[in-house]
């Protein structure tokens, strides 16, 4: 077995495909739309399926915004450079939330970004892994 994807409620589909598309450098992957139920969905992420795990954007019609459960926690996201890539960041809009630094109790590099609808997202230094 293996993560398929994960799903995230938007208020506001476009805003958030800027988001990961332009701040985080993922690809819109896929589109669809469903007019009896009212929803659209896209799909973004670094690859596709089935050699990537993808991030679905949910946005059901009329609706803005979710409030967010005290069970969620954050994506993680891995970052060749995470001083390069909170720069990225903040030179293309987004909010770094927590500056780039070693977590509590350890060495590993991390940092926050929060994303249009509240969302956290974990950026975690892996020097010479990925592309962002």
């Amino acid at each position: 077995m293996r993560i398929l994807h994960t799903m995230l409620r938007v208020g506001d589909l476009q805003r958030s495909i800027d988001f990961y598309t332009k701040v985080l450098g993922m690809t819109l992957l896929r589109t669809s739309e469903n007019t009896e139920y009212k929803y659209t969905l896209a799909f973004v992420g670094y690859g596709s399926n089935p050699d990537h795990a993808e991030l679905e954007l949910t946005y059901n019609w009329g609706v803005d915004q979710y409030e967010m459960g005290t069970a969620y926690g954050h994506i993680a996201i891995a970052a060749n450079d995470i001083v390069s890539a909170c720069q990225s960041v903040k030179d293309n809009g987004g909010n770094v939330t927590r500056e780039p630094g070693p977590v509590k109790g350890g060495t590993t590099m991390i940092a926050f970004v929060t994303d249009p609808d509240g969302y956290k997202i974990e950026l975690i230094e892996r020097k010479g892994e990925v592309r962002l």
